[in-house]
């Protein structure tokens, strides 16, 4: 079994530093001068800015003649969207930013990274704006705090949209100061987009002869019949990228708790303790990206040693009912304060189930449990008491189908007759003569 587990924990390690490589490393090819389409659908996580930053100098590296950022997100931590635009701004390939598809937006930080484009475009049906700051937990900012953010935001757009009429740089200020949104043709009439467009082929017909101005100096776009390669995301960036989901954090928390509580009340495997570590983990990280009400961790805590007190205290389920309590209002507290905007809240239905499953598991175990501790013996030599066999000879005795040295208790022994085990001590039985026999 040691060599079992030796051979199983290498074979886990190389498989995690063969992952690991392949995690950092993307695919792409394509022919000089094509269209790079990169994909952000999503509040604003550190995935993203790791996808930008490998994006971005691929299409340098491969000579892309432009980058087509497809934008659909509600915003995100202001720090991000910084980091964000300065790469889009330093880029000396031309990024076209585009809000895309029908149905999306660009709210928050990502009209602020919309700005940030050489170029801008939007698809029918799709909205931008509502930009005005709130703090890391969703919170309404102090007044003076909320004047300083606003007005460094409005530099920003002013920046940004410098090229563009004075009404589209009084419009975007707007979307600041007083969470003005517009619709894509909003946009378009008063200038704060270049393009609208239905899709990314209908953007490319409409950026010929586009002029420019990139980190390079101005550049003329020339992009019919263009070759489009879309870049996915790779493994690390979209495991990164899920850990930014409040419900895939909150699984990930629960069926960690649950895997090592499993290990704890059914001692003498690992499997189940590597796994809620691991998951334990990955939820961490998550709640270390999200803006949550840490106070909420207090009540989750509570729920796991409740679950494990159950196991050793003999409450018949009270300890576990209280637990499950106690994780639904740890959960809720945690993602679903009031302050939380509604992309970062968990889904109350699957906390409450998932507290539920949690709690339908330790009642199972702790059943279980008690009727391995109610059980007879079923090994050693305890379990010879009471049986029956039959001497061999004054001193020998045949139980269970094995020769056992004896001792009657009631009288020297005779061969064939029946006895009863009384006791063992040591490796010689204490036998009885069997009534009847």
């Amino acid at each position: 079994m040691n060599r079992l587990n030796r051979f199983v924990a290498a074979t886990l390690v190389a498989m995690a530093l063969v992952a690991a490589g392949a995690w950092t490393r993307g695919v792409f090819a394509q022919s000089s001068g094509g269209v790079l389409v990169l994909s952000l659908d999503g509040p604003l996580t550190p995935a993203f800015k790791l996808y930008l930053e490998r994006g971005l100098p691929l299409a340098e590296r491969d000579e892309a003649a432009l980058v087509i950022l497809q934008l659909r997100t509600p915003g995100g931590e202001i720090g991000l969207m910084n980091d964000m635009v300065d790469m889009i701004r330093n880029s000396p390939v031309p990024v076209v930013v585009f809000v895309a598809p029908r149905g999306s937006n660009a709210w928050s930080a990502g009209t602020v990274i919309t700005l940030a484009g050489h170029a801008s475009a939007m698809a029918p049906e799709t909205s931008i704006g509502a930009a005005s700051p709130v703090g890391g937990q969703g919170e309404d900012l102090g007044s003076a705090l909320e004047s300083k953010v606003k007005e460094a935001l409005k530099a920003k757009v002013r920046v940004l949209a410098a090229r563009r009429s004075l009404e589209a740089v009084a419009f975007a200020e707007s979307t600041i100061d007083a969470a003005k949104a517009a619709t894509a043709e909003e946009a378009y009439e008063v200038g704060l987009v270049d393009f609208l467009a239905d899709d990314v082929p209908d953007l490319l017909q409409q950026l010929e002869g586009f002029s420019v101005e990139v980190a390079g100096g101005a550049r003329t776009l020339h992009t019919r019949d263009l070759t489009m390669t879309e870049l996915p995301m790779n493994l690390l960036e979209t495991v990164l990228n899920l850990l930014n989901n409040p419900n895939i954090v909150s699984l990930l928390l629960s069926l960690g708790g649950l895997l090592i509580w499993v290990e704890v009340s059914q001692p003498g495997g690992w499997v189940a303790g590597f796994l809620g570590v691991v998951c334990l983990a990955f939820a961490l990280y998550g709640l270390s990206v999200l803006p949550v009400n840490w106070f909420g961790i207090v009540f989750i805590l509570i729920a796991f040693v409740l679950f494990v007190m159950d196991v050793f205290a003999t409450s018949h389920g009270a300890l576990t009912v209280a637990a499950a309590a106690s994780f639904i209002v740890g959960a809720l507290v945690l993602f679903n304060s009031s302050a939380t905007p509604d992309y970062f809240r968990v889904n109350v239905p699957l906390v409450v189930v998932t507290s539920l499953v949690m709690a339908g598991v330790s009642l199972l175990l702790l059943t279980i449990g008690l009727r391995a501790q109610r059980r007879p013996v079923a090994v050693g030599a305890e379990t010879l008491v009471g049986q029956v066999g039959e001497a061999r000879s004054p001193n020998s005795v045949q139980v269970a189908g094995e020769l056992w040295s004896a001792e009657g208790v009631d009288g020297a022994l005779e061969a064939g007759e029946k006895i009863e085990v009384a006791a063992v001590k040591g490796l010689r039985l204490l036998v009885k003569k069997k009534k009847g026999g």
